[in-house]
């Protein structure tokens, strides 16, 4: 979960935090001037200072705003809010109330979503989910009690997401007193609507993607007047091209695409996504072959010009934005860190680069040690920091050489393996030194590509076969040949590294994880079937049948095979970035969730498909398709159906499915989707992913396929953009820091 900066902005001077002041004088802190081997704090509480500095520099590493209380108790009490267990604790909240949407009425809770064969549902009984909800709604009480005292009155009534945060919680708790007041028999739940806030406020990164593009919209309008015009002429022409004639025979376009306006419009809409392509143009292009150039010259210029175009602008205007936000919490890391120099630092006398003698602020060496051993970071930054810190030999530290201690945050992890073990006996020398090559690697390899190439030939011999005239004999001998091999390979590793050698390589857990669950299961096999012997009957019964427990032996095998990825230097920066835009580009696919929720819970009501009962024989039809488990009967089946229309294919069924059973507003609602979903949405996790290759691809170039393994990038959005922005200025940071609403220094 993203780490949310409370404020960005300036906030009024805590009344609470005023010890030891004049009424109307700031709180300020006063340093000693003294010589230059040693210098303390005077008039205050040292532990307060480095308890500070512990904040800020955390505030630093996860791009937060410092603008917060800094006294003592506020101090415990944001770093318990900020804590893995509370953050965990409430995206778990979260998750939890959007996971109701599955249980309550009407509950997806059936084996399939086929109104034709689907069972009765099981349905919760009243006060089960809403016991469960009143729970959650209390912690995002919680939630919103303590960011509000931390960010104090005045900033709240300042902030819109705050505000709207606690207005959103008591609408639910009122819509969840009138559920109960009424038995649990309440049709319409206002609070279904506002559950997909929770995760919107909770994550910056989503707020900064809702930001950006409402600012975005302006920027594309022109495009989309341009597409909407190109449409409107278009279907004038197409409507004038294909008018009803007197031949019928010769008003198939007509009768199916050009009828009258709306149908018209949606068709060249529909053809705009080549989803009908080319079964919009046969009846004309039967007729006369020149009818083909309408719909040439409308799909070539609204569909591979004016969409990516819109595409471009979306991504370029987007791209501009987030650079901006990039460039905003390099700003927050830089302000954390001087903020933490700040209250750590003490005068004393120095020497420039001229060797002239004046008065410089510094902090001690052994002070921060102790702010960096009280931090919460990942261990390998703060090794790498403290090392940094203890390298330096005059017992102090000045602004530019803090600031650069870290530049550690920006720099990628390089994994060192343990050592290796030491054997005493040749031959156990020799086996170490034979299975520590690469090239033993390389031989697995080829054999887990043997074994998918047997079961491969197998398969395709028996594929005609039922599972009774099957014989899995020689499969299964194969299958444990293979299998004594990965065992011994994955043996001789461990011996070779050692246990915490071997275990440092993700793809040897990977492989040997595999190869421990393809054992059990050959385990397994021979202490139901015995040994094994030709004429076995795959039908037989144990606790699986022979041929079940046989394919899944064969898929765990063919998913060891992926075992050859971070062997292929391309292959392995594609999946690495993969994952990265799982762990890091989160914040996307939740604003598209957040979508995707609200539209179906706002048009369950309307749209469900359960009054769909006539069948018809029309070619292409929603009915002749049997597109029956595409519905919205309950929120399971609206989330498949609601993908369907986003990959496009065929949507055009379920949109004149729709428009039959319901009303004509309902493609206002499909285009809506289509729009928000596959030109927004699609279009920027492209244009993500390829940021995120190309950064990882210019770092890699020049790296083997052993430095790639070795390497753990760690990219962020952040680092994405890191050599497009600017430093802040000395200035800026000085005069940020004297803004701070709490924290007044000298």
């Amino acid at each position: 979960m993203e780490s949310e900066p409370l404020l960005t902005g300036s906030m009024n001077y805590d009344p609470d935090n005023n010890d030891h002041l004049e009424k109307g004088s700031p709180k300020t802190r006063r340093l000693s001037s003294v010589a230059a081997d040693y210098c303390c704090v005077e008039g205050g509480d040292e532990d307060l200072y480095l308890q500070q500095a512990v904040v800020f520099i955390e505030d630093a590493i996860q791009y937060r705003s410092i603008n917060h209380r800094v006294d003592a108790n506020s101090l415990r009490l944001y770093r318990w809010y900020y804590s893995r267990i509370w953050q965990l604790g409430l995206g778990l909240t979260i998750a939890v109330v959007l996971m109701l949407a599955f249980i309550e009425r009407p509950s997806s809770f059936s084996y399939t979503s086929d109104p034709r064969f689907r069972p009765p549902p099981w349905e919760p009984p009243c006060g089960l989910t809403e016991g469960i909800e009143i729970v959650c709604l209390v912690i995002f009480a919680i939630d919103f009690a303590t960011k509000s005292y931390l960010i104090g009155w005045e900033e709240f009534r300042k902030c819109k997401w705050l505000i709207v945060y606690i207005l959103a919680v008591s609408a639910s708790v009122i819509d969840w007193a009138l559920t109960l007041s009424m038995y649990c028999d309440q049709n319409l739940r206002v609070r279904r609507l506002i559950r997909p806030f929770f995760l919107l406020q909770n994550s910056s990164l989503m707020k900064k993607t809702l930001k950006c593009i409402k600012r975005t919209l302006p920027e594309i309008a022109s495009v989309i007047l341009l597409l909407a015009l190109h449409l409107c002429l278009f279907t004038m022409i197409g409507m004038l091209l294909f008018a009803k004639g007197e031949n019928p025979k010769q008003n198939g376009e007509w009768e199916a695409y050009f009828r009258d306006l709306p149908t018209s419009f949606s068709s060249l809409l529909v053809l705009l996504t080549t989803a009908n392509n080319p079964d919009v143009m046969i009846p004309a292009y039967s007729l006369n072959r020149g009818y083909s150039i309408f719909f040439i010259l409308f799909s070539g210029f609204g569909t591979y010009f004016l969409m990516n175009l819109l595409t471009a602008i979306v991504y370029n205007q987007f791209r501009g934005y987030l650079l901006m936000s990039v460039q905003a919490s390099i700003l927050r890391r830089r302000l954390g860190v001087r903020a933490a120099f700040e209250v750590m630092s003490c005068q004393g006398w120095g020497q420039d680069a001229t060797h002239s003698e004046e008065n410089v602020e510094r902090v001690r060496v052994d002070a921060s040690l102790q702010v960096m051993a009280r931090v919460q970071m990942k261990s390998y930054y703060r090794q790498a920091i403290i090392k940094r810190v203890q390298q330096l030999s005059d017992g102090f530290i000045q602004w530019e050489a803090f600031r650069r201690l870290f530049d550690e945050l920006d720099k990628d992890r390089i994994k060192e393996h343990p050592p290796k073990p030491e054997y005493n006996s040749s031959l156990l020398q020799g086996l170490q030194l034979l299975f520590c090559h690469y090239y033993v690697t390389v031989v697995g390899n080829a054999v887990a590509l043997a074994n998918v190439m047997c079961i491969c030939t197998i398969l395709v011999l028996d594929s005609e076969k039922s599972i009774a005239e099957r014989d899995d004999y020689y499969m299964e001998v194969i299958n444990c040949f293979f299998i004594l091999y990965y065992l011994m390979e994955m043996s001789l590793k461990i011996l070779a590294f050692g246990w915490r050698g071997y275990l440092s390589y993700r793809n040897n857990i990977f492989d040997g994880l595999l190869t421990v669950c393809l054992l059990v299961l050959q385990i397994t096999i021979f202490a139901t079937y015995r040994l094994p012997f030709p004429k076995w009957n795959p039908a037989s019964r144990g606790l699986m049948s022979l041929w079940e427990m046989v394919r899944l032996v064969n898929m765990l095998i063919v998913v060891r095979f992926l075992r050859i990825i971070p062997d292929i230097k391309l292959m392995a920066l594609i999946a690495s970035t993969l994952v990265d835009l799982v762990k890091n580009l989160r914040a996307f696919a939740g604003i598209l969730v957040v979508i995707e929720v609200d539209l179906y819970l706002f048009l369950y009501s309307v749209m469900s498909n359960s009054s769909m009962k006539n069948i018809t024989v029309e070619c292409g039809s929603y009915e002749q398709l049997g597109y029956w488990p595409n519905n919205f009967d309950d929120f399971a089946s609206s989330l498949v159906l609601l993908y369907n229309v986003m990959v496009v294919n065929n949507w055009q069924v379920f949109m004149d499915a729709y428009t039959r059973y319901t009303t004509q507003w309902s493609k206002v609602y499909f285009v809506s989707w289509w729009l928000t979903s596959s030109v927004m949405w699609v279009n920027l996790f492209v244009a993500l992913i390829l940021e995120n290759f190309i950064y990882k691809w210019d770092r890699s170039v020049m790296c083997s396929v052993a430095d790639v393994e070795r390497t753990g990038y760690e990219t962020t959005v952040q680092l994405m953009f890191r050599e497009q922005i600017q430093e802040p200025t000395e200035e800026e940071l000085v005069t940020q820091l004297h803004q701070h609403p709490h924290l007044h220094l000298s």
